[in-house]
C-alpha cells in the first residue's frame, strides 16, 4: 500500500465516493481537503465527522487556490474532468486519481471488475452471490464499487484469500491506469454522452478496465454485443466470451438445451440450468451467462454458480415488484437511466403497460424506444426535465397511444393510479438520470416505492 503519510490530497466531490476516499486517506496520514460546489448547508450533518478526522473542507465553489501545496487530486465519479479546477491541476502537473484506483492499487484480495452500459448491477449482484457461495470462512466475498458502497472503506479488513467483486462506471474508469485481474465488459452502447461527448471517448473509458491487465489476467467480452467484442484486441491475457450461441472460436459460455455451458478447449462443461435463474427477461439470461463466465475464470465451482444464481431473486430498483393493488402490478426500475434499459424492461413485462418516462436526458437517442412503444401501445406518463424532449421523440415516431404530462414523479404516480386498469403493469423505467430531482437513482426508486405503498 502506498504511504500516504504527510501527503496533501484534494478530494473533489462530497458524495459517497469522495467521502469514502477522504476518510481512508485521512486515516492513513494524508492531509485531506474535501471540496464540493454545493453549499455548506447541504453538509451540516457530516461536519462533525470531517472535523474529528481533521479533514479540511471548502463548500460552495471550486477556487483555484485549493491547489496550493497539493500532491494529488482525487476526483469523484460524478465530477466532470472539464472542471476548471481539474484542468488547472493538470496544467500544474498534479496527478489525478479516484477511490477506485486507490482501492485497486492497494487491495490484497483478488478482484473481479465488471463494467458495461447496461446490466452492471445485476451481473455484479449475481457474481457476488456466486463468490459468497464458493468461499469458505474465513475467506469472504466483498461486493461494492459503483453498486452499494466504495470498497476502499474495507481495505483494512480484506485478506489475500478474499474476492472483491467491483462494479465500475465509465466515470471511474476514465481516470484509471490499473485494471483488475478479471475484467468483464458486458456491453458498450450509447450512454452518458452528456459527459463523454462521443461514443469513441465513452468506449475508451470503458476499455480502461482491461487496458492495464497483465499477461496472466483474464478479459471477458460479450459475443452478442459489437461494442464489447470490439475490445478483444486490447485483451492482454486470456480471453473468454459469452453469448447465447456457441462461440465460433475460443472458449466461452453459451446456452445449450436449456443449460448454461462452458466450452473450455475441447471440453463442454455443464454449469447451471437456465431454470435456476429467478430473474425475468432475456437480458437477465445474458447477465447470467456473463456471471458464469466470470465465475469460471475465478475458478468457482458449477455448484457455487447454481447456488449463487438461485439465491438472487431480484435487485432493488431493477424491475422490482413493489406491490399489487386492485389487479395492477407496480414495478420499480429506477436504475434504467438509458432508453436501451427501458426497452429491456418493456420486453420483460408482458402485460398491458403504463410506463413512466422522464428525468434528465443524457444526450442519448430515443428513436428505437419510440418505435418499440409504437408497436406496444402503452399509456405513457412523462415527468421531469426530459419530458418535452421524450414527448417530441414519441410523437415524431407517430405515437397514437395516450401520453400524459406530470409535474414530477409523485404526480406521475398519482396519474398512473388514475389511468391504470385491472391487468395492467405500472412500470417506472425512466430512461433518464435522477439528477433533476433526486440525489441518485436509489433515492428516486425509494421515493417511488414509498408513494406506491402509500396509495390507499
Amino acid at each position: 500500500m502506498e504511504n500516504w503519510q504527510g501527503k496533501s490530497v484534494l478530494v473533489i466531490g462530497a458524495a459517497r465516493q469522495g467521502l469514502a476516499a477522504s476518510r481512508f486517506l485521512a486515516g492513513h496520514g494524508a492531509r485531506v481537503t474535501l471540496n464540493d460546489n454545493r453549499p455548506l448547508d447541504n453538509f451540516r450533518e457530516i461536519l462533525p465527522t470531517l472535523e474529528s478526522l481533521d479533514i479540511r473542507y471548502r463548500f460552495g465553489a471550486h477556487p483555484l487556490e485549493l491547489l496550493e501545496g497539493i500532491d494529488l487530486v482525487c476526483v469523484s465519479g460524478g465530477v466532470p474532468l472539464e472542471l476548471p479546477l481539474i484542468q488547472a491541476a493538470l496544467a500544474k502537473g498534479i496527478p489525478l486519481s479516484n477511490d477506485s484506483q486507490i482501492f485497486l492499487q492497494a487491495a490484497p484480495a483478488r478482484v473481479l471488475g465488471i463494467t458495461g452500459s447496461a446490466g452492471k448491477t445485476t451481473t455484479t449482484t449475481l457474481c457476488g452471490a456466486i463468490a459468497a457461495a464458493a468461499l469458505s470462512a474465513p475467506a469472504k466475498a466483498w461486493v461494492g464499487g459503483n453498486i452499494g458502497f466504495p470498497l476502499i472503506e474495507h481495505l483494512e479488513e480484506m485478506k489475500a484469500d478474499d474476492w472483491a467483486v467491483v462494479e465500475f462506471s465509465s466515470f471511474q474508469l476514465e481516470l484509471m491506469t490499473v485494471s483488475p485481474e478479471i475484467a468483464l465488459v458486458l456491453n458498450v452502447t450509447p450512454n452518458h454522452l452528456d459527459r463523454h461527448k462521443s461514443m469513441q471517448a465513452y468506449a475508451a473509458a470503458k476499455a480502461h478496465i482491461l487496458t492495464y491487465q497483465k499477461d496472466a489476467d483474464i478479459a471477458i467480452l460479450n459475443r452478442d454485443d459489437p461494442g464489447s467484442l470490439a475490445l478483444a484486441g486490447q485483451a492482454r491475457g486470456k480471453l473468454l466470451t459469452f453469448g447465447f450461441n456457441p462461440p465460433a472460436s475460443g472458449d466461452g459460455c453459451y446456452v445449450e438445451q436449456d443449460m448454461i455451458v462452458m466450452r473450455n478447449q475441447d471440453s463442454i462443461l455443464p454449469l447451471v440450468p437456465v431454470s435456476s435463474l429467478r430473474l425475468t427477461g432475456r437480458h437477465n439470461l445474458s447477465n447470467a451467462l456473463a456471471a458464469c463466465a466470470a465465475a469460471f475464470a475465478a475458478g468457482f465451482s458449477a455448484q457455487a454458480m447454481r447456488s449463487g444464481i438461485e439465491s438472487v431473486k431480484g435487485v432493488p430498483h431493477r424491475l422490482e415488484l413493489v406491490r399489487e393493488r386492485n389487479g395492477v402490478r407496480w414495478y420499480n426500475d429506477s436504475i434504467a437511466t438509458a432508453p436501451e434499459r427501458v426497452m429491456a424492461a418493456v420486453h420483460a413485462v408482458q402485460t398491458p403497460l403504463v410506463l413512466l418516462l422522464g428525468g434528465r436526458d443524457k444526450d442519448l437517442p430515443w428513436d428505437e424506444l419510440a418505435h418499440l412503444l409504437l408497436a406496444r401501445r402503452p399509456k405513457v406518463i412523462l415527468f421531469g426535465e426530459a419530458a418535452g424532449l421524450i414527448q417530441n421523440a414519441l410523437q415524431k415516431s407517430g405515437a397514437d397511444y395516450p401520453l400524459y404530462q406530470a409535474a414530477d414523479l409523485q404526480s406521475a404516480v398519482e396519474t398512473a393510479d388514475r389511468v391504470a386498469e385491472t391487468g395492467d403493469s405500472v412500470l417506472l423505467s425512466p430512461g433518464g438520470t435522477s439528477f433533476d430531482a433526486f440525489r441518485d437513482f436509489e433515492e428516486r426508486g425509494e421515493c417511488f416505492r414509498r408513494w406506491v405503498e402509500e396509495l390507499p
